[in-house]
């Protein structure tokens, strides 16, 4: 799958998804010397100044058939994982019509490695990446998996093993609570199939960290790394959600800490992804903990992090769009890329009720005069009238760039408190636990 195109031609790129991920490639895209007509299916409600948006659902190949042709795409890429998970990659392989286009996401069986918490946990094994024991269990192992939980320490690690919207990792601190989590995973299927197994993990103590890398199934390049908030309430507390925000870089990812990453962690899973004859090609992020120094993979992701993207994109100081042309025509190692050693934090405003259920349709107001920051809109649209809405539990990411991290957070929390619709919370605590580091 390589990228036929014609110079000077402008090349015509298909970004599939509606996120703040999306925007803020969307913007990054927008940057490019090279010349190019972007379309996004479906987008969001900040992307109209950008883009051309196309009201296409990400797992509807059908329709992104049609859409490819007609409009003479010659690059497709995949922002959110379900329709990695579900195969595009291969949908457009297969088919005689569309495999002359570059698809930037990882084959069907590439994506289970985030589609499938066990299908990765045994290829870390397989591939001795450094991650914490486990077992897997189904419903008819559930005797066996209270066993096991028996065996461990708490806090105890429910992982379902499919995809669940960011929301199927559970950590209880109670044996109690973690068997009445399990039952409620395997027996009453809480996230349908996606809990018909359950990943059991020991809990490891450490710090979180994202990192990310963009490959070609041969080479690799390193992106910035950065920190996210998944839990809803200050000082990490309430329960889990798409993320409330990130920060770029981390402190601790220091050249020690990061050539354990490259050597104990990338490579051999670029080396496996070789040896296991996956086709992937585009980003893989690696959840990381850095227990004592030492870093251990929590899971992999198939493609870039959000909140993630909005805080390392902006850091990037090379243009993504050749980046992605490298990275179909599998010369990625011709490549270099450099970051800006600014600060980056992004602090999300979400929906009153969110990570529960929440209302949309939300008037947003006071969104234009916001120095300082770039918005990455997520869960908005554009009304009948004319005006932007909520709709969705994650609404918009206030990013912003600082020479030091307190400068950036102090344009983000200021611009975060300007904009106004119904319902709005933002953690103002974003980045307090990595100031002690500093």
């Amino acid at each position: 799958m390589g990228l036929h195109r014609k110079n000077h031609e402008p090349l015509n790129i298909l970004l599939i998804g509606s996120g703040g991920r999306e925007h803020a490639i969307a913007w990054k895209l927008s940057q490019s010397q090279i010349p190019h007509c972007l379309y996004v299916a479906p987008g969001n409600g900040g992307m109209a100044p950008l883009v051309e948006m196309v009201d296409i659902q990400p797992t509807n190949f059908p329709a992104i058939k049609t859409f490819v042709l007609d409009k003479n795409i010659q690059m497709v890429l995949v922002g959110p994982e379900d329709p990695l998970v579900k195969g595009i990659r291969d949908f457009f392989l297969q088919d005689p019509a569309l495999n002359h286009v570059a698809v930037i996401g990882p084959s069907k069986t590439g994506a289970m490695l985030e589609g499938s918490k066990d299908f990765a946990k045994q290829f870390m094994i397989r591939h001795g990446i450094p991650t914490a024991r486990y077992q897997t269990f189904c419903k008819d192992s559930f005797q066996e998996a209270l066993r096991f939980l028996n065996s461990l320490q708490p806090p105890y690690v429910l992982k379902a093993d499919g995809l669940a919207a960011g929301k199927g990792v559970l950590i209880c601190p109670t044996l109690q609570e973690a068997s009445a989590n399990l039952h409620d995973l395997l027996i009453e299927r809480r996230f349908e199939a996606s809990s018909d197994k359950v990943v059991i993990e020991e809990y490891l103590v450490g710090i979180e960290l994202s990192v990310f890398v963009l490959t070609d199934g041969l080479s690799w390049l390193l992106l910035p790394e950065a920190k996210d908030y998944k839990r809803v309430g200050e000082r990490d507390t309430g329960p889990n959600t798409g993320g409330m925000g990130s920060i770029s870089p981390v402190p601790f990812a220091d050249e020690t800490f990061m050539a354990k990453v490259k050597e104990r962690i990338i490579e051999p899973t670029i080396r496996g992804i070789r040896q296991d004859r996956l086709d992937y090609s585009g980003f893989i992020f690696f959840g990381l903990m850095n227990v004592k120094g030492d870093p251990f993979v929590i899971e992999y992701n198939v493609r870039l992090g959000d909140p993630e993207a909005e805080s390392i994109l902006p850091r990037i100081d090379a243009d993504l769009l050749e980046l992605l042309i490298a990275t179909a025509e599998k010369k990625l190692d011709l490549q270099t890329i450099t970051f800006k050693p600014d600060w980056c934090t992004s602090v999300f405003l979400v929906s009153g009720g969110y990570p529960g259920p929440f209302q949309k349709g939300k008037s947003i107001t006071h969104i234009h005069d916001i120095p300082g920051s770039i918005l990455f809109h997520a869960g908005t649209k554009i009304a009948s009238d004319g005006s932007l809405v909520t709709n969705g539990g994650r609404v918009i990411s206030v990013t912003s760039l600082g020479k030091t991290l307190q400068e950036a957070l102090g344009h983000s929390i200021e611009n975060a408190e300007r904009i106004e619709f119904e319902g709005k919370y933002f953690r103002k605590d974003l980045g307090q636990d990595l100031i002690q580091l500093l």
